[in-house]
């Protein structure tokens, strides 16, 4: 039978390096997968050059994206077609599963992101990454891993997701946080969409600054400091957009860290931008 990654709070996110060389040593059923990816793109080189032992590699852009189109970068990928990835990288429902990333769970919250919005119900994101297992200690494996197909089947889940109208709702009558950097809020520089600026009314909030030099994520007293500061509340409605709704479900997962439950707008700027009637706004000031 599966055992929950952490005793008896269920609702943490993180597991530790420790945490998860205390389970890959147990007889306890567990799936690791490795989303090793940069804004440049997939890193499987990075994977295959050394891997936590039995960690399954799934593809960002393939396994957690459709191709580029009207709904963004990165448009979510139908939940049939999202589940067979899943079922193919050894995911059953009834399995803990351990996601991680190089260093500071970028990559790796977008899949802790959609396994739960598809109805998965024990997922942790390895807080500090390959990066921390390395520096804990644990060991590194180059072997191709076995896989025995999983049976995960998508479900509907309480998880939040908004589109462009409900992220404009949300930035009038919410807090709507930008998780890009405060250079790309601000219109001052993108390299990356055609179009630079940020939602009206949204606040910026770069998911970097939720992350310490070890690249695990800040205490969760710290946290939740860091988003009061930025107007949030009990009972204030909050959602989190980015580029392409990548780094924004990193900011979902933080934000689930210092306790508040938050939407995410999956297509994001890259979203926004495709419709010249929605307005855009420039500078530090909120729109």
């Amino acid at each position: 039978m599966a055992v929950p990654l952490t005793p008896p709070r269920a609702a943490n996110p993180l597991v530790t390096a420790a945490r998860l060389r205390e389970l890959l040593q147990s007889e306890a059923p567990l799936t690791v997968l490795d989303v090793r990816w940069s804004l440049h793109g997939t890193d499987r080189a990075a994977r295959d050059a050394g891997h936590v032992p039995g960690a399954w590699f799934v593809d960002l852009e393939t396994d957690l994206a459709d191709p580029p189109g009207v709904s963004g970068r990165h448009p979510l990928p139908a939940a049939d077609r999202f589940a067979a990835r899943m079922r193919a990288a050894g995911v059953s429902r009834h399995v803990p599963v351990v996601v991680l990333d190089q260093r500071d769970g970028t990559a790796a919250a977008r899949l802790w992101w959609m396994l739960r919005l598809h109805g998965h119900p024990d997922v942790r994101v390895l807080d500090g990454g390959f990066d921390a297992w390395v520096a804990g200690g644990g060991p590194v494996s180059t072997d191709p891993t076995p896989l025995k197909p999983g049976d995960f089947v998508a479900a509907d889940s309480p998880v939040k997701v908004i589109d462009a109208q409900g992220a404009a709702v949300l930035a009038r009558t919410g807090l709507l946080l930008d998780a890009r950097s405060a250079q790309r809020y601000a219109g001052s520089e993108e390299q990356v969409d055609p179009v630079a600026g940020h939602v009206p009314g949204a606040r910026s909030a770069p998911t970097s600054d939720n992350v310490g030099p070890d690249g695990r994520l800040l205490p969760p007293e710290v946290l939740r400091e860091r988003f009061s500061g930025l107007g949030l509340r009990d009972g204030v409605e909050v959602g989190a957009y980015c580029g392409s709704g990548i780094t924004a479900a990193h900011q979902v997962l933080a934000l689930e860290v210092a306790g508040f439950e938050a939407a995410l707008y999956a297509g994001s700027w890259s979203d926004w931008i495709t419709d010249p009637r929605r307005p855009v706004a420039i500078g530090s000031e909120l729109g």
